[in-house]
């Protein structure tokens, strides 16, 4: 399939919802963590200063697993446990099938200096040439696989044309995405003191086949002397492995915490829900593109508004100061296929926590 085929088809996928917090999970159900060591079997990935990214990246995992598994509520998900090469269209239907809430993959860093740091991605446009060129790195082992370009269709990890073609499917969950990225980033730094290499975006083809809040961890550079000895330690992969894990459970207690207060507050809301100065809309899409706010392009739903928020566009169906018709609005949303769609809040024309919004409706 060529590279405008691949952006026609993909386009359809840019009217997808993503979840807020407030739609995270039932109480029934487990939290679903999926946890991908990078590379594998005749991938070694990296071998800078002569460690195995592969063999890092799957004690690292095994140890962040092992930690979330003492918590009864979360189920983890390895896409792999032993020294074994998974394609990487795999690794994502493993992840989709056991429909995780969080997909974690890591990997080890190089460079042909000494740079240093550890970095955590999330799939989007590349700011700069650097984050292509770790995209493409991590995306080449697509060339080990039987069928790639059967499974890939026509996708080439050297052109940037085509890495942009990929990038709508997850960003639907980019705001997710970016919330446990920044987790993971704070533990890093604050509780291990490690450099800082921030929140990025880039074309990573593993997390392009989850539907899923999903992140690439580089753990730091195989190719730095000193941070390598310290990766291939078990003491740096324990307390890398335990920072990950302190990020994955401060995630999913800020999803506890919401869920939890709404229920409370939506129990004491009845019929008479008006405020003048609060406004609810069903937030059912966010793209990269801006598409007019037409039926046609949403489903055949109408009264469709759009924000532009940072480099997204965010469309909203429905405008309404009444939250029991909000929730209405949002079931014929769901009806629609936005099974993902969830209810925002805006005060005197700026968004604001729906929890807050619930807040002052019932003082």
């Amino acid at each position: 399939m060529k590279t405008n085929n691949i952006l026609i088809f993909v386009s359809f996928i840019i009217v997808l919802t993503f979840p807020l917090f407030v739609n995270a999970q039932s109480t029934s159900k487990k939290f679903v963590v999926v946890l991908d060591a990078g590379h594998g079997g005749k991938d070694p990935g990296n071998l800078g200063n002569g460690y195995r990214e592969k063999d890092i990246a799957l004690k690292t995992v095994l140890a962040v697993g092992k930690e979330l598994e003492k918590n009864p509520n979360i189920k983890v998900v390895y896409t792999r446990k032993t020294d074994v090469f998974i394609d990487l269209f795999v690794r994502g239907k493993i992840a989709n099938k056991e429909k995780a809430d969080l997909f974690v993959s890591i990997h080890c860093d190089s460079h042909t200096s000494q740079a240093y740091g550890a970095g955590t991605f999330v799939l989007g446009t590349h700011r700069n040439q650097t984050n292509f060129e770790v995209a493409k790195k991590e995306n080449s082992v697509i060339f080990m696989e039987e069928d790639y370009e059967k499974n890939y269709a026509g996708f080439d990890p050297n052109s940037p044309e085509s890495v942009m073609s990929i990038l709508l499917s997850q960003e639907e969950y980019l705001d997710q995405s970016i919330q446990l990225a920044s987790l993971i980033q704070k533990h890093f730094t604050s509780n291990l003191n490690r450099k800082n290499r921030k929140v990025k975006q880039a074309g990573f083809i593993v997390l392009h086949q989850t539907v899923m809040p999903s992140v690439l961890v580089e753990l730091g550079f195989l190719t730095n002397k000193k941070e390598g000895a310290y990766l291939n330690s078990k003491k740096g992969q324990q307390q890398m492995a335990n920072a990950i894990k302190d990020a994955i459970l401060q995630y999913k207690s800020s999803l506890d915490v919401n869920v939890s207060d709404y229920t409370v507050i939506e129990s004491s809301i009845n019929n008479e829900t008006n405020l003048a100065n609060i406004i609810f809309k069903v937030q059912i899409a966010a793209s990269s593109k801006a598409l007019e706010t037409k039926p046609y392009n949403f489903k055949g739903l109408s009264n469709i508004s759009r924000i532009k928020a940072g480099n997204l566009y965010k469309y909203f169906y429905g405008n309404t100061s009444d939250y029991n018709q909000i929730k209405e609005l949002n079931q014929e949303a769901k009806s629609k296929g936005y099974n993902s769609s969830f209810v925002v809040a805006f005060k005197d024309g700026k968004k604001i926590a729906l929890v807050d919004a619930l807040k002052s409706i019932t003082n």
